[in-house]
């Protein structure tokens, strides 16, 4: 502030005319209005996402006719928009994808083209989604994956979040590329629930210009 007390000094003690003042006064709401409109949307900070919680109670190898995957699978996808004045508007849809062996197996929109996240704000996502047989191109190393890890009752299933936004105030369109590694101890019904730790998923890189 000392550079601004003295050109106040400047302006409305060196003259005495009150004119000078207000000319001041008009420039340094402009210099602070710029500052604001900077810090507000000179600079975009990125989604965070985070798996708060997740369950799988069935994780089945099917091989006949094709490979496929029985399972069910429960979790909870935060996203936090953290900044304080840009919302974020989806220009396509925002979309959840699971994998095994980096092999996908299904996939769920958690919200459509069009659809907003107000600054500040957190969204939370409750996916339960299951099926008796999601097709999964796995192949014979994928297999042998699996029943290495079907025999330790512990499973590595990749969650990957896709999808493309516009900042407020921007024209740029930006991907939205996250990867959230889990690993989930298969739980059958019944039996007592499994502690699950938060997993913050890691973003790709942004573009330039995002």
């Amino acid at each position: 502030m000392g550079k601004l007390d003295d050109y106040w000094d400047d302006c409305c003690y060196k003259w005495d005319e009150w004119k000078y003042c207000l000319a001041c006064i008009g420039i340094v709401a402009v210099v602070v209005l710029f500052a604001v409109l900077l810090a507000a949307f000179g600079f975009v900070r990125h989604i965070n996402v985070t798996i708060d919680d997740a369950s799988l109670t069935r994780f089945e190898l099917v091989t006949t006719p094709v490979t496929a995957l029985a399972y069910n699978l429960s979790l909870t996808l935060t996203i936090r928009n953290p900044n304080w004045a840009m919302s974020l508007k989806n220009t396509k849809p925002l979309v959840a994808t699971y994998k095994f062996d980096e092999q996908m197996f299904d996939r769920v929109q958690l919200a459509d083209k069009g659809d907003k996240h107000p600054p500040g704000k957190t969204r939370v996502y409750h996916l339960a989604t299951s099926s008796n047989s999601s097709y999964a191109a796995l192949g014979n190393a994928g297999e042998v994956e699996y029943r290495k890890e079907n025999a330790t009752g512990v499973f590595k299933v990749e969650v990957a979040l896709t999808g493309e936004v516009r900042y407020t105030a921007r024209h740029t369109k930006c991907k939205i590329e996250a990867s959230c590694p889990l690993k989930l101890q298969l739980a059958p019904p019944g039996t007592a629930a499994v502690v699950f730790e938060k997993v913050k998923c890691k973003l790709a890189k942004a573009e330039k210009n995002c």
